[in-house]
């Protein structure tokens, strides 16, 4: 059977579950996919490994196709993404429907679990310090290097989880209570490109267009992306 190798961002991992066997079925290609955060996949990339396709955010993959590494013909915005807040199951939704009721909940909370590299983590960690609440809440966060925030909700590590709504539906035992208010936030892009020196060009492009048509949007919306 023909390989192609996919590396992605976390973001993309449970549509990816669902979508990599339907492609495999209809087209004989199987899916070898790897999912880290972005800014982890763009060192591993830069330091040299080897794959056929990438999906990153949309930054990501203009700094790809900027150095060469990715090609620009062809290259496609997939999903967008909203950073959401999600509690342990069975616990009480707190209101975050606005930016006064959503510090007043970070404020309450015994620990907020974010992420150190992915894309979530890094706007989070601009949100507090614009709502001026950056110390109190770092004094007692779980900061997670890579990997899902939500864990630490099922572990009672945190009371609150914040990261991509895509990657806090991944965990079981949690609830997502919503997005952080839009106006406090612009939508992460998830964008595929096929690398300039793939081995499967054919394959790649094949499950490029393959992500990018209209038949895999209810798998995205169902992943917790919207198309």
């Amino acid at each position: 059977m023909e390989n192609v190798r996919m590396l992605s961002t976390l973001g993309l991992m449970g549509a990816m579950r669902s979508l990599s066997s339907a492609f495999e079925t209809a087209t004989g290609i199987h899916v070898d996919a790897d999912f880290a955060p972005t800014l982890a996949l763009l060192k591993r990339l830069r330091e040299g490994e080897a794959a056929d396709l990438v999906i990153l955010t949309r930054e990501g993959l203009d700094e790809m196709i900027g150095e060469g590494r990715v090609v620009a013909g062809g290259a496609a915005d997939l999903a967008r993404s909203f950073v959401g807040i999600a509690v342990r199951a069975g616990q009480v939704h707190p209101d975050i429907g606005n930016e006064t009721a959503l510090r007043t909940t970070l404020l309450a909370a015994r620990s907020v679990a974010y992420s150190r590299l992915g894309a979530s983590g890094v706007y989070f960690a601009q949100l507090i310090v614009r709502m001026g609440i950056e110390a109190e809440i770092n004094a007692r966060a779980t900061i997670v290097e890579q990997g899902f925030t939500a864990e630490r909700l099922v572990t009672g590590e945190a009371d609150l989880a914040v990261q991509q709504i895509s990657e806090l539906k991944q965990v079981g035992g949690i609830e997502v209570v919503g997005p952080i208010p839009h106006d406090l936030q612009t939508p992460a892009v998830f964008s595929a490109g096929r690398m300039a020196n793939a081995k499967q060009a054919e394959a790649a492009d094949r499950l490029l267009s393959y992500l990018a048509s209209p038949d895999v949007v209810p798998v995205l919306r169902q992943s917790g992306l919207e198309p």
